[in-house]
């Protein structure tokens, strides 16, 4: 049984974007009562059953096959992030809860502070900032002044005025993305109370979190473009590359951050490096807490 609904709800939501003429289905000039496809449509376009899909639709899941899943996949034009997140959502995978914060091996650290003219920081699997460099501070969001609990980007995306005030025009497509990987990561690990806490928090707080949250949209975190509006050094235009850290369970991914060679970001970088007096996490770093290289 997938928990608290989660299952019918996206399934809902996908069903109410996809109009008949782009499914082909026929709609013979009728005014529909709902939008999107009906479940009958969707239930005869996937090959199952109506009282099948209903109950889908109803979260009920137990015994549903992956063929099964993917016809509906199929049916509802879903991506690949979507994909997997209705198979997540039907079969919801089981994680040994963690033993505690993430620990960060010194080597990690080392390569972050070597990183002196680009953004470079790594992140848990909540979206929280477990280590970063200067530049990091010194582009998006000074960490070390920002409380622990809320020191996720996430929390600094959507409750962050001065944040926001950085991302400028661009505030809602960052936070509409922040919401769909919140949506993706609850799926992977729908018992981490970590990352359950930090969408309950973002949920009752922000009212534009809210609505995006019940969009249901769902995607990964890949590869991508950050604008930035700084008040020191002017518009700053990043690409971002995330790479995935298989032998630090406890962690996510490391982000690094890049301005096209001789850009005017370029040379921005190149000042606030020389100029900026933010702190990395290593000037935070307690020896004891630290994990062996």
């Amino acid at each position: 049984m997938a928990r608290n609904g989660e299952l019918g709800e996206f399934l809902k939501s996908r069903r109410a974007r996809l109009r008949p003429e782009d499914a082909g289905v026929p709609s013979y000039g009728t005014r529909r009562r709902v939008p999107g496809l009906r479940r009958e449509e969707l239930a005869q376009l996937a090959g199952v059953s109506v009282a099948y899909y209903i109950r889908l639709e109803q979260g009920t899941a137990d015994g549903v096959s992956a063929e099964v899943l993917d016809a509906v996949a199929r049916a509802l034009r879903l991506n690949g992030d979507e994909r997997a997140h209705l198979h997540r959502l039907a079969h919801p995978p089981r994680r040994t809860p963690g033993g505690g914060p993430p620990r960060l091996r010194a080597p990690l650290q080392h390569l972050l502070d070597s990183i002196t003219h680009a953004p470079a920081y790594v992140v848990g699997h909540h979206t929280n900032v477990v280590a970063w460099n200067r530049l990091t501070a010194a582009v998006f969001v000074d960490l070390a002044s920002v409380p622990a609990d809320e020191r996720t980007w996430s929390h600094q995306i959507h409750l962050n005025d001065d944040y926001k005030a950085r991302l400028g025009a661009n505030w809602p497509t960052v936070a509409a993305r922040n919401a769909a990987y919140l949506r993706f990561r609850s799926a992977q690990d729908p018992d981490d109370p970590g990352l359950r806490a930090v969408i309950d928090c973002l949920r009752e707080r922000s009212p534009e979190f809210h609505r995006m949250w019940s969009a249901h949209h769902v995607a990964d975190l890949t590869h991508g473009e950050a604008r930035i509006d700084h008040p020191e050094v002017g518009r700053l235009v990043l690409r971002y590359e995330t790479l995935h850290l298989p032998g630090d369970p406890d962690l996510s991914r490391l982000m690094l951050y890049a301005a096209e060679p001789g850009s005017p970001s370029e040379a921005a970088l190149r000042t606030l490096a020389e100029t900026s007096t933010c702190r990395s996490s290593a000037d935070l770093a307690d020896p004891r807490t630290a994990a062996p290289g």
